[in-house]
């Protein structure tokens, strides 16, 4: 059962696999309550086979903002709110910005950061109401540095660290929390499932460039299914984090992204104070 007092509600998008069905299982096997959605809802059925009313299962895409505000409603009425919110629906396409079409690119961010923008713009009143609430936004690692060959991928996540970092501080007043999850790296199909563009020879080298980071990283595949502790432990913090990584060796990976990027821009401030030119009066 749920460590809570009472069980909580949960609205997870992308249940159906990857991630997001060990989280839905573990989500269910301690007694709370779950809105379950998948582009096919069909897939859901073997958890409604074991879990009956407490879990709501619900076809979604989450791109389609009526469809997205219908669920949300469909969901409170069930259970009479929603606690947290888990943004997990995604795909992750792979290639160069040359090599990806004008409908990848605009599917890429429909879905990873629109989506989330409405699932979470949806659950806002409700939880501004009741004062309380947890919304989870998976990211990536991918959030926080970029690689070649990923950069659609990851404006998608940049995107979406961006507005939860603005979002935390605009309803922190009302008890709610903000927190992102920043996986790093796990065997899951997410690639296998994402679509992929086109591979231009002329790209082959960022291609190469992408392997060689992950390697280079020293980044160790974790378990999927050990993640499910992790959101749960989440959902117990009384004051959760803003981010949190999932997985080892992203700390160590990350000092040296943004202290590499402080070097920078210390490296050229004299072209930030020729910009700033001469105040009134100096």
């Amino acid at each position: 059962m749920s460590t809570s007092q009472t069980p909580r509600t949960w609205f997870l998008t992308g249940a159906s696999r990857g991630l997001g069905a060990h989280w839905a299982e573990a989500i269910l096997a301690r007694g709370d309550r779950l809105a379950a959605t998948a582009r096919d809802a069909r897939v859901l059925r073997p958890l409604v086979g074991r879990y009956g009313d407490q879990v709501l299962a619900l076809e979604l895409d989450v791109t389609d903002t009526a469809a997205v505000n219908d669920a949300v409603r469909t969901a409170e009425l069930r259970f009479g709110g929603i606690d947290v919110l888990v943004n997990n629906a995604g795909h992750m396409l792979r290639g160069a910005l040359e090599e990806a079409t004008d409908e990848q690119i605009r599917a890429q961010i429909d879905v990873n950061y629109l989506g989330a923008v409405w699932t979470t713009r949806a659950v806002l009143p409700g939880m501004r109401e009741r004062r309380a609430g947890h919304i989870m936004q998976v990211s990536s690692i991918g959030g926080l540095v970029a690689y070649p060959s990923l950069g659609i991928y990851q404006a998608s996540k940049w995107a979406l660290e961006g507005m939860s970092q603005s979002l935390a501080a605009e309803v922190a007043a009302y008890g709610i929390h903000v927190t992102l999850i920043e996986p790093i790296m796990f065997p899951t199909d997410l690639a296998s499932a994402s679509p992929q563009t086109r591979q231009d020879p002329a790209y082959q080298h960022a291609r190469e460039a992408l392997y060689a980071a992950a390697q280079a990283g020293g980044f160790v595949p974790g378990d999927p299914a050990a993640t499910a502790d992790a959101v749960l432990a989440l959902a117990d913090a009384p004051n959760p984090p803003l981010r949190v990584l999932f997985g080892t060796g992203g700390v160590d990976a990350l000092r040296t992204e943004f202290g590499g990027r402080l070097a920078g821009l210390e490296e050229w401030d004299h072209l930030s104070r020729l910009a700033q030119g001469k105040a009134d009066g100096v």
